[in-house]
């Protein structure tokens, strides 16, 4: 097909670079200039729901239906999640983080875990702290550890709050043993039992606004997140979260993600076979 719209098969350079630039400005994620595929496979099946025949049609109803932006934003900003993810974050928190505030003797640690998604990272780390305080009771004070959680998308944050998954999503990243402690089945699926959702809080947020009415934090979760954003949104975030954490705070990324280029206020940690960033 030529001309200015395409079919949910096609999508022509123009609406792909409209489209784009309408992503970047409301939420910070920059498309590549090879990515009219993965723009296809996200928003295909919304496009027949809604009966929109191309995506030029698609970027006029973007400017004046402000319900298809946000189910635009969950389709193209929600990623497939697990728990325990990686496992290193996981096991750092429970060996060497919790215990540091500990011997500190913290009355509180809080802990943000950004671009939560459905919640699996946020209730991973509450289970870490309950397995913590199992082994050591009476280390951290009783409900002195909370966890926020934050999304841009609405949708997946409903389910996060919800604490019920099912499928895939029940089991993905999850021992049988964990299962069995904390989660209780029920008609709809596993449930998050209340000992880790106590813990836990959501919110919505894009990482593109201002993180002033979060309060501080001792340890942040900003995992396989700035991947997504240009070099100038990423100092600007690092900046921010720099500012929001509580001195001697901590950073946690992806695996494959650095700050070397982007930020000053951090020196970096090893740990075992990997690294973390201390606020400096």
């Amino acid at each position: 097909m030529t001309g200015n719209t395409a079919s949910a098969q096609g999508l022509s350079s123009e609406d792909y670079n409209a489209f784009r630039s309408f992503l970047e400005d409301a939420s910070g994620i920059v498309l590549g200039d090879n990515k009219h595929y993965l723009v296809t496979s996200r928003l295909t099946r919304l496009m027949k729901e809604q009966g929109i025949e191309s995506f030029g049609v698609l970027m006029q109803h973007i400017k004046r239906d402000s319900k298809l932006r946000h189910r635009i934003m969950d389709a193209m900003t929600t990623n497939e999640t697990s728990w325990f993810r990686d496992n290193y974050p996981f096991d750092i928190l429970k060996e060497q983080l919790l215990p540091e505030f500990a011997k500190k003797q913290a009355r509180q640690v809080r802990i943000w875990s950004a671009a939560s998604s459905t919640g699996q990272e946020a209730y991973s780390l509450s289970m870490i702290v309950s397995e913590y305080l199992q082994k050591r009771p009476g280390s951290l004070p009783a409900n002195g550890v909370q966890i926020l959680g934050t999304d841009i998308s609405p949708t997946v944050l409903e389910q996060a709050r919800s604490g019920i998954y099912e499928g895939v999503a029940a089991s993905r990243g999850l021992s049988e043993e964990r299962k069995r402690r904390f989660f209780i089945q029920t008609e709809t699926g596993w449930q998050v039992k209340d000992e880790i959702r106590k813990r836990v809080s959501f919110r919505e947020l894009n990482l593109m606004q201002g993180y002033g009415a979060l309060g501080k934090f001792d340890i942040i979760y900003c995992r396989n997140v700035l991947i997504y954003f240009s070099a100038e949104l990423k100092r600007d975030i690092l900046a921010r979260m720099a500012r929001t954490l509580n001195p001697g705070g901590f950073l946690v990324l992806g695996g494959s993600e650095s700050i070397s280029s982007y930020s000053e206020d951090f020196e970096l940690v090893r740990w075992r076979n990997g690294v973390i960033y201390k606020l400096v």
